[in-house]
């Protein structure tokens, strides 16, 4: 990304993949990539550096729009402090019903433990699913289930139960991002759900 310095102030970006117009002048996208950086400064073209220092794993924080500065014969983009992601619901209120945004009581926007919660349940409703067809026969035919079959069931159920519980049980984010962070065998704390073997 380049930005265009007037006067001392930013005045327009540029992706760097067409040309442009500058000054009366017509500049082909050349002028990203064959023009050497002084080149380009001398007409007042500067490649946006990016200071990534306080920008943070999106699943957990949310961050700030980027901002740019043009100081000292460079452009920056940084981020500003990032926030954590609520861990809880948030609910309308009873203000919020008065003004017809949805019923008091209610989810208004789901926090990450939710998210996260119901995303470890899809997983292991993926994976009863792939034997289900085994309780159907049974409801259908009387064909007994093979233990192996509702022994695996049981332990999905299991595991997930007790996937639910460390997130439910995560005291605060960096607790969470520990559950999720995989140790140099790809292992996390918070495990995985089993899998059938075939």
């Amino acid at each position: 990304m380049f930005a265009l310095v007037e006067d001392g102030s930013i005045t327009k970006y540029f992706s760097g993949n067409r040309g442009f117009t500058l000054n009366g002048n017509q500049y082909s996208k050349q002028v990203f990539t064959l023009w050497s950086e002084a080149e380009r400064n001398a007409i007042g073209i500067y490649t946006v550096e990016m200071d990534t220092s306080k920008r943070k794993d999106e699943q957990w924080y949310t961050n700030t729009n980027v901002s740019y500065a043009f100081a000292g014969g460079k452009v920056t983009g940084s981020y500003g402090d990032a926030t954590v992601k609520p861990h809880a619901d948030t609910l309308f209120t009873a203000q919020d019903e008065e003004d017809g945004l949805g019923t008091e009581g209610e989810v208004k926007a789901e926090g990450l433990k939710t998210q996260l919660i119901r995303k470890i349940k899809q997983q292991a409703a993926g994976e009863l699913q792939n034997t289900d067809w085994y309780i159907v026969r049974k409801a259908d035919v009387g064909t007994s289930v093979p233990s192996a079959i509702t022994n695996h069931r049981a332990a999905v159920r299991t595991k997930c139960a007790e996937m639910e519980t460390s997130i439910t049980n995560a005291s605060n984010t960096a607790a969470l991002e520990t559950l999720y962070a995989r140790d140099e065998n790809a292992v996390r704390p918070l495990g995985e759900l089993p899998r059938l073997e075939t």
